[in-house]
């Protein structure tokens, strides 16, 4: 892939990490000609330094995390930090077991934040801006502690995950609108941009990307090998995450053409929101791997993004909130019995499965309307079932407009399942919400 003159192509790990630290400094500069960035360093100003602590999951990660700190001081030259933030590491493999209790599998699946090893057990680590990758740093997912207020504040949950999904739209927002306002001179008109996502991204994510962001949305088999082929196959400017926080970007010959065409296009034109735009689209190639997840160029675009757009994290967590939801398995005799189309979302084998599923959909949504639960998320109800790739097993994925919704949608698939696919055992219990 073309990396733009800015960073040269330079080999080993040193080089990697070194294109990739100067394609994070030369975007987070992209604000200084940017019309918009003096209100953005006002906000930038009345919110001090940036620091990002970073969860190394007690693996490899760690090292990398700590190097990249070190480099990104090297570029910065002593003069401040330049709009870049400082990169607070934490958890190496020193200092606890791998991925236990810490790590973004952890993080996202438990909705927890990560225990603290080492030297730092016991003491205070901000986590007001905070990220955590997997042990090998392929995944990456962010979470913070939201400020409680009001006479409730006690009851309120201070913890917030911003699974793949956010990241997905972030990113996608992004780069379409650096594309606007190349298309808005005149360029790049037909390049088209878009996100692939799984049947398991959350229904609101989906709701914003088509409705606010106006990108189009591919849904694909669950699995990297298969989100990255359909972002490859049907985007000029592709985006994929997992929920788990594992995905990249990728970028067509066309829209380097583009790019080509713009610099001629925009040639004398330094300093208006077009040019900014042709810039900032030119680092992302050097700063995105495109040919595998790496959490930590991922890690250092989101945070770019939030520089450039003057926003908080907790600025980036309102953009829409998830739709509440439920997972669960049911054990089958043979997993091989149930057929999904091509997305999974809907299920052809048994025949009477999916019909089934149609009416407890249905059913919910009825119920939930004339129980007047209606909220500020409220969306159609969500059901579908696939076979899993590893055991005789079934897996249930439910949304609905409230909690309790979704949780009586799962218990009512899983009840589907059992009876019309050969349930194992007693027929699951109905799930219930803890109310502690």
């Amino acid at each position: 892939h073309r990396l733009p003159n800015v960073c040269p192509v330079r080999p080993g790990e040193g080089g990697y990490m070194e294109v990739m630290g100067r394609s994070y400094r030369a975007l987070i500069g992209t604000k200084a000609v940017d019309a918009e960035a003096d209100d953005c360093k006002r906000r930038e100003r009345e919110k001090g330094e940036r620091v990002l602590t970073v969860d190394g999951a007690c693996g490899v990660g760690y090292d990398k995390i700590r190097n990249l700190a070190g480099l990104l001081g090297q570029l910065d030259g002593g003069g401040g930090n330049g709009g870049m933030t400082t990169l607070r590491p934490i958890n190496g493999p020193a200092d606890g077991p791998l991925n236990d209790g810490c790590g973004a599998e952890h993080v996202q699946k438990n909705r927890l934040p990560p225990l603290v090893y080492g030297s730092g057990r016991g003491r205070h680590v901000p986590m007001a801006y905070a990220a955590s990758v997997d042990g090998d740093a392929d995944r990456v997912v962010f979470h913070y502690n939201r400020r409680r207020t009001g006479a409730d504040a006690a009851k309120q949950s201070s913890f917030r995950l911003l699974d793949g999904d956010k990241i997905a739209v972030l990113v996608t927002q992004f780069i379409q609108e650096e594309l606007r306002a190349l298309q808005a001179a005149g360029v790049g008109g037909d390049l088209r941009c878009g996100i692939v996502q799984t049947a398991y991204a959350n229904g609101a994510a989906t709701a914003y990307v088509r409705d606010t962001v106006r990108a189009d949305v591919v849904v694909a088999k669950t699995g990297v090998k298969f989100v990255h082929a359909a972002a490859h196959d049907h985007f000029d400017v592709g985006v994929y995450f997992e929920a788990n926080g594992h995905g990249t970007v990728l970028f067509s010959p066309r829209f380097y053409r583009m790019l080509g065409a713009a610099e001629i296009r925009l040639r004398g034109r330094y300093g208006d929101r077009a040019n900014v735009a042709l810039q900032r689209l030119r680092l992302l190639p050097s700063l995105v791997n495109q040919s595998v997840g790496d959490a930590i160029s991922d890690l250092l675009l989101v945070d770019a993004i939030l520089y450039l757009k003057g926003w908080s994290i907790e600025e980036w967590d309102g953009l829409y909130e998830d739709l509440p939801s439920r997972q669960c398995k049911v054990q089958v005799q043979d997993r091989s019995v149930i057929r999904t189309n091509d997305s999974e979302t809907r299920a052809t084998a048994p025949p009477n499965l999916q019909p089934a599923l149609d009416a407890a959909m249905a059913a919910s949504d009825a119920a939930t309307k004339n129980g007047g639960r209606q909220t500020a998320v409220s969306a159609p109800s969500r059901c579908f079932v696939r076979p899993s790739g590893t055991e005789n097993a079934v897996r249930v994925y439910a949304e609905a407009s409230t909690q309790d919704a979704a949780d009586a949608l799962a218990s009512e698939a899983a009840a589907l399942l059992h009876k019309l696919c050969g349930g194992v055992g007693d027929p699951p219990r109905p799930i219930v919400r803890s109310r502690m």
